[in-house]
């Protein structure tokens, strides 16, 4: 095997972090100094980057059947002293993965803090937590899913026609020939590109001057500027890559299948251990959005503790290699890593500037919420609770402190969700208004709705959705009921229940204003029995006990069945 350490394994063995690489990548994940050459995820490793070589110990190397160190179908087969060529045993993700297991025990290093990968390297990841689940502390997978989808299965289909029906293929056999199948695997990668790209990026890209091709020294139709770029990357690729390892890990890649159904994904899921992160990038329709959902959606039935991101970027597949949105799947992973860190005890407690420059934690002190104290003194210690809505995750961090069994946040906002993984929460990306159906029956003791009622469009759903997954529901929010908002729409104004600077009836997420008469008759209709009702004044921060319709501004009720 060919592979690369950067940074020094601790005394303790506790710090090693295993890259896998896509695809075509290798074992140089990135620069060991400044004279070095550049690595292909060098704006995620390194010394003070989220991936912290000052901290962990990273290793990566080049897969099973590839090309770059790592016995392949180029490499010579001892027993005929030729090159395997298509004589190489066909391989699947699980090999792969058993190799790497082996060179990290031969590092001496029995479990790992953390793997990370990408693409193909996602799949890796999820193989190793689930078939070897002492062995791993956290996985992040990145711009991956369950299996390939049949659209993506149909391009490498195509791409590895193309390689074997070029002439200079010879089966395979084309090592000791003046030319191999050079043609063919250009046309595969070029094919192969179109799929880590995205709409917007094309046409970002090449929309300028569509008509204009760049001349380049090639065969290749070079009439439009797309057309030279594609030709210019399968041309670059031909010089470093080998038709035979090509078609060996695409048909790995393509069979990899961790279940087709929400059962399966579930059974699979079951068998991890470890913590997990999932990202996925708005644009990538290789491994699309949905498929890193069916992931989460399984790791959520399973009772995993898990955190998902769906970026918004314009950048598609390759977006996890490209520094475009870095500062936020870079952002999450340093996170997790650092959080996975002190859990184990495997880092000090670190506040210094270093690693919140490194890994983005913002120090900043969580904004008061008058409400937060309350739903505090409503939830019994030791139980399991989940936010929805939890925004920067302040009321889940002091649960979280207080020692409860379980917490977990969904919030839909990407910057958002990424400060609460920086306060090592588990937070899923996801919209309220579409149903919480990943979460199974009384998973959770406590469902919190705190100040976002307002906001939903489908209450009705949501609060069922909330009795079922827990045995109470809190729910807070502002009372339009009272005087000052009454006062406001009787001087001709819209209320103003947005305390945000800035917030007026245009520009508010809120969409429902409602009393605490409303919330009460509305548990009346649907049969919800009332058991806590804590009216509050934000103002003066207390407890209103008279005419709480007319002087409380916020009210937080307790409900269940």
């Amino acid at each position: 095997m060919a592979y690369e350490t950067y940074g020094e394994l601790s005394p303790q063995k506790d710090n090693a972090v295993l890259i896998f690489h896509a695809l075509s990548g290798d074992s140089h994940v990135a620069a060991h100094n400044a004279e070095d050459d550049p690595g292909w995820w060098d704006v995620l490793v390194g010394p003070g980057k989220y991936v912290d070589t000052n901290r962990y110990f990273v290793i990566c190397a080049n897969v099973l059947g590839g090309c770059r160190g790592t016995t392949g179908p180029e490499s010579v087969n001892p027993e005929t002293g030729k090159r395997y060529g298509m004589s190489f045993p066909p391989i699947n993700v699980a090999d792969i993965v058993d190799v790497q297991r082996m060179l990290v025990e031969s590092l001496g290093v029995d479990r790992l803090l953390a793997i990370i990968g990408g693409s193909l390297g996602g799949l890796m990841a999820m193989d190793w937590g689930i078939r070897y689940p002492d062995s791993v502390a956290g996985i992040a997978a990145i711009a991956t899913g369950p299996r390939m989808t049949t659209q993506a299965l149909a391009f490498d289909v195509v791409a590895r026609n193309a390689i074997m029906s070029d002439p200079n293929f010879k089966g395979g056999e084309y090592y000791d020939q003046d030319e191999g199948p050079v043609t063919g695997l250009a046309i595969a990668r070029m094919l192969g590109h179109i799929t880590y790209l995205s709409l917007e990026s094309m046409n970002k890209k090449f929309n300028a001057d569509r008509n204009v091709g760049r001349k380049i020294d090639t065969s290749f139709e070079t009439k439009f500027s797309v057309g030279s770029y594609l030709a210019y990357q399968g041309n670059k690729f031909v010089e470093r890559f080998d038709a035979n390892s090509y078609l060996a890990l695409t048909l790995a890649l393509d069979a990899f299948d961790l279940g087709s159904n929400r059962e399966n994904l579930i059974a699979a899921m079951h068998r991890s251990m470890c913590r997990w992160l999932f990202v996925s990038f708005s644009s990538d329709w290789l491994f699309p959005e949905f498929q890193a959902r069916e992931l989460v959606d399984a790791a959520i039935a399973s009772d995993r503790r898990v955190s998902y991101c769906a970026i918004r970027s314009d950048c598609g597949h390759d977006a996890f290699l490209l520094e475009n949105e870095s500062p936020v799947y870079g952002g999450l992973t340093g996170s997790f890593l650092h959080n996975l860190s002190l859990e184990l005890g495997s880092v000090d407690n670190a506040d210094g500037e270093g690693t919140k420059e490194n890994i983005g934690i913002r120090k900043s002190p969580p904004k008061e919420r008058v409400d937060y104290d309350s739903i505090l003194s409503l939830i019994p210690p030791k139980t399991r609770i989940l936010d929805l809505g939890c925004g920067k995750g302040d009321l889940l961090l002091r649960l979280k402190e207080r020692g409860h069994d379980r917490v977990m946040g969904v919030e839909f906002e990407e910057s958002l969700v990424l400060r609460c993984v920086e306060k090592g929460l588990d937070v899923v990306m996801s919209d309220l208004n579409e149903g919480l159906k990943s979460f199974t029956d009384h998973q959770f003791d406590f469902v919190v709705l705190s100040k976002t009622l307002q906001r939903i469009r489908n209450v009705e759903i949501v609060i069922e959705e909330m009795l079922r997954i827990g045995t109470r529901a809190i729910v807070s929010f502002p009372n339009l009921g009272y005087k000052k908002y009454r006062s406001q729409l009787h001087e001709g104004y819209a209320p103003q229940t947005d305390p945000k600077p800035g917030k007026k009836w245009y520009n508010t997420k809120d969409v429902r204003y409602l009393t605490i008469a409303d919330f009460e008759e509305f548990c009346r209709e649907k049969g919800y029995r009332v058991f806590r009702k804590v009216a509050l004044n934000s103002e003066s921060r207390q407890i209103v006990c008279a005419r709480e319709n007319e002087n409380a501004d916020v009210v937080i009720m307790v409900i269940g069945r």
